[in-house]
């Protein structure tokens, strides 16, 4: 429904996102009204001396009043742009007491035009009942042709609004699809960097706890006077972490530049390494890359936990496809009784970090001992893909 007091959009009233050729003819429909008005004015030689000075004062004035009719109507200033529309009006009715009638029935026409176009419906057709009234009054035309101007006058207005309100409609929704990607940019980044956090919590944040308490542990060592071979050990522990460590951290970069192997080809290796029994079904198909990357971290901790709490330990690994996810089974067949918690076992990720990073992507991780009867412990993620 239409609000007889809003004023159109701003978009609408700015002009924004006009062609370049619809203002080359807006302006050349403008050049022609001027050019009839000067030329109805002049055509009948009715001016002489200072009629001529009149004439171009009150051209000055109609220009400027226009003018000043867009800037106000910009900003929707109603008092103002009626007070302006006024000028024009009766700059027509001396038009007209001068015996001007084409001048003044086309400022008397242009004032109910651009009044539709940029104003209140309410206050437009206040202001075109005056001006069609003026014009009525002052018309010799044969009451057909004055009743079609009278009606047409008003429609030429609103359709011009409805032009520039679809327009303003249509640069609005380019400006909010263009926000819209923007935010959608800034998401995508603030993710990349929230995976990036991910990769380096989880690559270094174990490997450098484990070398502090190993060299804090070399420290208390030395200062009670220790065996220095123990000493030792505690030395090259910390420098085999920091080895993982540095290790860990070139494949997570690898991974966050997108050069990573195929996860069946490095499920093969890392099975390969530790003796380990892989079994892959289903439809093998590329992975997207956070769920790539979960595979091969919880593959990873699974791994370095059966080496650090079940040495020696049978594996069995299996790797299936599903529709829309995949799965990774890891389970050892170690000593009865080992430990389930998920956090305790020090080594590699943390598998309850892995349970976060499963969680976040839509996905499950289930880490504890084997069923009852059972030996060894189970490692079970289900992420989608």
């Amino acid at each position: 429904m239409e609000n007889w007091t809003a004023w159109p959009a701003r978009e609408a009233l700015s002009g924004v996102g006009v062609p370049r050729r619809r203002q080359v003819m807006t302006w050349g429909v403008r050049g022609v009204l001027a050019a009839l008005v000067l030329w109805g004015a002049l055509r009948n030689g009715s001016f002489h001396g200072w009629g001529y000075a009149a004439l171009a004062a009150g051209f000055l004035a109609c220009a400027a009043a226009v003018r000043g009719y867009y800037l106000t109507t910009l900003a929707r200033r109603l008092r103002p742009s009626l007070a302006l529309v006024g000028v024009l009006l009766g700059v027509g009715v001396a038009a007209q007491l001068a015996g001007q009638h084409t001048p003044a029935a086309v400022l008397w026409g242009g004032s109910v035009v651009i009044a539709v176009e940029r104003l209140p419906l309410l206050h437009a057709l206040g202001v075109s009942a005056v001006a069609m009234g003026a014009y009525a009054l002052a018309s010799t035309e044969q009451p057909l042709v004055l009743m079609g101007t009278v009606v047409a006058l008003p429609f030429i207005g609103y359709a011009l609004r409805l032009d520039e309100e679809a327009r303003g409609a249509g640069f609005r929704l380019l400006a909010q699809e263009r926000a819209a990607r923007r935010a959608e940019a800034e998401s995508a980044a603030l993710a990349e960097r929230a995976r990036i956090a991910r990769e380096i919590h989880d690559v270094l944040a174990h490997s450098l706890s484990a070398q502090m308490v190993h060299l804090e542990a070399a420290r208390l060592l030395i200062e009670r006077g220790e065996d220095p071979q123990r000493v030792l050990e505690r030395v090259v522990a910390a420098r085999g972490m920091a080895r993982e460590g540095l290790a860990e951290t070139r494949q997570a970069l690898s991974a966050l530049r997108g050069e990573m192997t195929p996860v069946e080809e490095f499920l093969r290796e890392s099975a390969a390494g530790e003796g380990a029994r892989l079994e892959v079904t289903g439809e093998p198909r590329g992975l997207p890359a956070e769920a790539g990357l979960a595979v091969r971290r919880v593959a990873q901790e699974a791994l370095t936990n059966v080496r650090k709490h079940a040495p020696g330990a049978p594996v069995e690994m299996r790797f299936t496809y599903l529709e829309g996810w995949v799965e990774l089974w890891v389970r050892d067949r170690g000593a009865r009784g080992a430990s389930g918690e998920l956090g305790a076992a020090g080594a590699g990720y943390g598998l309850l970090g892995m349970r976060e990073r499963a969680e976040l992507l839509g996905g499950t991780l289930e880490a504890g001992p084997a069923g009852s009867g059972e030996e060894g412990f189970v490692v079970h993620l289900r992420v989608p893909a």
